[in-house]
């Protein structure tokens, strides 16, 4: 090799091993405000695998739905297209990293349409004149072209590109999350509807009781026609509690078949046998505040989101600097086949350029990627900060709801035994059918308000546990699964 060619090779790896811009590192829990411990006291500080959290409330139809909502959701299906089309952009991305090899090929004939022929003479005399003839042509050529990305120009491309894809891997995680946590929201619900239209028929009944007790007692001259006309009216304003309870379980078991990808009716007559609130584990493990930045998706998201950004900056500040570019051609021509490899023709050109003047404008893209970078960590730690608020408020909730329905349990419990000898005094004549209303009215509430202590406490562990990450594998980074045969695409 020629000492000067030797020369020009060695400084172009080197130019090519040089890469500007930031290169970027993952902020320190403590550079977010990330505090060492929760401010408000967390039931259990181990940190437990969230991976299936649905399971822990042993409901076989919950768990059923909920994984059927995590295949066949249309958020999810969105999220996995955007996740596939963000790894074609890695794919092409990626190629740039390569040279570009194209080939080509030809055949062209050529015919003398008038002219350009010749005459002959034959023996006899006679002159004839015949056509010119024609000819044929054969090329083949093969050409190369290759961006060098002097100043890494090209790398820090792939590396933003690579941020994007593992970026909207997590976003498809924190979709999973979002459709996991509104099924199972709904599910807790529909079971508490269900409660609330059981007790609402159960007082219903005592009150057609307490109506035909007042008729009795109203014939007999024992009390006004007063009692009669409360009873009537307060079986009314029960009764009129239960459309209202039943357009609302209604809606929740609807949403329940759309989040499934299905009809609003589809889930409906799964969900007639009544069961109970699901109860779930005693306690939960939280881990530390530190623990969010992996196990949330959408904490993951955001962070990729910034190196992302962070890469750009590079690409902006590379078009600052020289640009080389390296093509070259093989090309052959001739009249047949069988001679196309006797005589080859080659190039090689390489090219620099540099920008001289644009007005700014190269300057400018760089301050405007940094203003990006810096608007990504900003949303980053926001992120990050909603992530903490969702944790212990979710955490607050839980624990008010279970002391709610301690309570409520110790109210309930009351109110029955008020009830019980409101309704014993009465159909003695020892007590007013107001006192008997009231006490009944209560019992009511009681029973109300321990099913949506119930609820709430239900409701709070799914918050809970999508506020701590759960329902992914944050083990590993989401890929895109293959391409789901649909009727379009068959």
């Amino acid at each position: 090799m020629k000492p000067r060619a030797r020369v020009l090779l060695v400084a172009t790896a080197a130019l090519s091993g040089c890469t500007v811009g930031p290169d970027y590192r993952p902020a320190a829990p403590q550079e977010l405000g990330v505090p060492a411990n929760w401010s408000v006291p967390a039931a259990n500080a181990q940190a437990q695998d969230l991976t299936r959290w649905w399971r822990s409330f042993d409901d076989p139809l919950l768990a059923e739905l909920v994984e059927q909502s995590v295949v066949a959701n249309t958020d999810v299906v969105q999220a996995i297209a955007r996740l596939r089309q963000a790894r074609e952009s890695l794919i092409q991305s990626r190629a740039s990293l390569l040279p570009t090899l194209s080939g080509s090929t030809g055949y062209q004939r050529n015919e003398n349409l008038a002219g350009g022929g010749r005459s002959f003479t034959l023996p006899d005399g006679t002159v004839v004149d015949t056509g010119g003839g024609g000819s044929n042509s054969y090329t083949v050529g093969l050409s190369a072209s290759y961006q060098l990305g002097l100043f890494g120009e090209v790398r820090r491309t792939v590396e933003a590109t690579r941020a994007t894809y593992e970026g909207a891997g997590f976003s498809y995680a924190a979709t999973l999350l979002t459709v996991e946590s509104e099924l199972a929201r709904n599910y807790m619900l529909a079971r508490a509807y269900q409660a609330q239209l059981a007790n609402a028929r159960a007082s219903l009944t005592l009150q057609d009781d307490n109506l035909e007790i007042a008729g009795f007692r109203v014939r007999a001259g024992l009390v006004s026609s007063l009692d009669a006309e409360q009873a009537r009216g307060q079986r009314a304003q029960t009764a009129a509690t239960i459309p209202s309870i039943e357009q609302q379980y209604n809606a929740a078991v609807s949403r329940l078949g759309v989040l499934t990808a299905q009809a609003p009716g589809a889930v409906k007559a799964r969900m007639e046998s009544v069961r109970p609130i699901p109860r779930g584990p005693a306690a939960i493990g939280v881990g530390i505040p530190a623990d969010i930045l992996r196990r949330r998706p959408d904490v993951r998201a955001a962070e990729r989101n910034l190196a992302a950004a962070s890469a750009r900056i590079g690409v902006a500040q590379a078009a600052l600097y020289p640009a080389l570019a390296i093509s070259g051609n093989i090309n052959t021509a001739a009249t047949s086949l069988g001679s196309l490899g006797d005589a080859i023709t080659g190039s090689l050109f390489a090219g620099l350029t540099q920008a001289i003047f644009n007005g700014g404008r190269l300057r400018s893209q760089v301050r405007g990627a940094r203003a990006l970078a810096d608007q990504s960590y900003a949303a980053y730690q926001g992120t990050v900060l909603l992530a903490l608020e969702d944790v212990e408020n979710a955490i607050v909730a839980l624990n008010t709801a279970r002391e709610r329905e301690r309570l409520f349990a110790v109210q309930l419990d009351a109110a029955r035994n008020s009830a019980i000898l409101a309704r014993s005094q009465y159909r003695s004549g020892l007590t007013d059918f107001t006192t008997l209303s009231q006490q009944e009215a209560a019992l009511l509430n009681a029973e109300n308000g321990l099913v949506q202590a119930r609820s709430d406490a239900a409701t709070a562990q799914v918050a809970l546990f999508a506020a701590l990450g759960g329902g992914w594998d944050d083990t590993v980074i989401p890929e895109a699964p293959p391409r789901a045969t649909t009727p379009e695409n068959r």
